[in-house]
């Protein structure tokens, strides 16, 4: 059994039935915006997501679901669709998951168009069943992600990036979605208990995890989806690349920062900067840092009775670390 189908196993039902729920919560009278949804909804990836909120739930509760979960799983898919097709107008990416984006085959008008409409689908399917808690936990998610892309666009210009910094960055671009995923679970089925928060704290140490292994990506050679190199050529400041700027002499340091300022488009200098964060512990460090996420998120997890719904969390955190793409 392929590893993503035994996370999902104790889960199965409520993910097939979330689908049909989640098709529903996206329909129109218009038929344009049907069509593309659709279009949408048959390219999906492997809906992480909405499994964090069912295992986390079932776990929480003892195997009990209620209405309020799919509601929120189909909350947070609504609200990270609309984010995942905005990005691809704002980094102007005509592909999508191996696929031609919205953007690439409607144009980035219809594309806006269409990230609003599933965002405000998403928070009247909150709102018409007086889900305000659940709105609350995915509302904040929304104003980080945007917070942490914009400080990311500031320091980049700069390159001025220290580790606290990086940190607060992939905090609120990519952990603070897995977070609301886990506190929202637990809020579904038990609210205003001692579970959201804890949930919230085990899901933004994945979601801290996942993204260093991203960057990690950056440096591997592997078919990935994304050339090798990308982050350096976009001039993102990565933990590897962050931690060798600050072991290096003063000689050293210029040449990487006028690298990626300067030749970022230049083959050759991204290989031989790529060569650098490898020779001089950039990756190595990286991965002792993901690694410390990780045992975090599992002494979470240790403090549940062991289920069908905690194992499978187990491996869903031991799956971000030893993904291969």
């Amino acid at each position: 059994m392929k590893i993503v189908e035994q996370i999902k196993h104790p889960i199965a039902f409520e993910m097939d039935l979330f689908e049909q729920k989640f098709l529903l919560s996206m329909s129109s009278k218009v038929a344009l915006l049907n069509r593309i949804t659709t279009y949408i909804v048959n390219r999906k990836g492997k809906q992480m997501r909405p499994m964090f909120v069912f295992l986390v739930a079932k776990m929480v509760s003892n195997g009990e679901v209620s209405e309020r979960t799919y509601r929120g799983a189909s909350v947070i898919e609504l609200i990270h669709t609309a984010t995942l097709v905005h990005d691809d107008v704002v980094d102007d990416s005509n592909r999508r998951r191996g696929f031609f984006s919205v953007n690439a085959l409607w144009k980035n008008k219809i594309a806006v168009l269409i990230g609003d409409y599933l965002l405000s689908k998403g928070l009247l399917l909150s709102i018409d069943n007086n889900d305000f808690d659940l709105l609350k936990i995915i509302s904040i998610a929304v104003r980080e992600m945007s917070e942490g892309e914009l400080l990311q666009i500031e320091k980049a210009r700069k390159l001025d990036i220290t580790e606290a910094v990086y940190y607060e960055i992939i905090r609120q671009k990519t952990a603070t979605l897995i977070a609301a995923c886990c506190s929202l679970g637990a809020a579904s089925v038990k609210p205003e208990s001692v579970h959201v928060e804890a949930m919230r704290k085990f899901g933004e140490l994945i979601g801290m995890a996942f993204q260093i292994k991203d960057d990690l990506f950056d440096y591997s050679d592997a078919q990935i989806g994304k050339p090798t190199g990308i982050d350096i050529k976009e001039q993102k400041m990565t933990l590897p690349l962050i931690y060798v700027l600050n072991q290096a002499d003063r000689k050293d340091k210029k040449w990487l920062i006028n690298s990626i300022k300067n030749h970022n488009k230049d083959t050759r200098r991204v290989k031989e900067v790529i060569t650098y964060v490898k020779d001089h512990g950039g990756l190595d460090y990286a991965i002792t840092k993901m690694k410390e996420f990780q045992e975090e998120a599992l002494l979470i997890l240790k403090t549940y009775p062991e289920s069908a719904y905690r194992n499978s969390l187990e491996l869903m955190v031991n799956y971000v670390i030893d993904r291969k793409k």
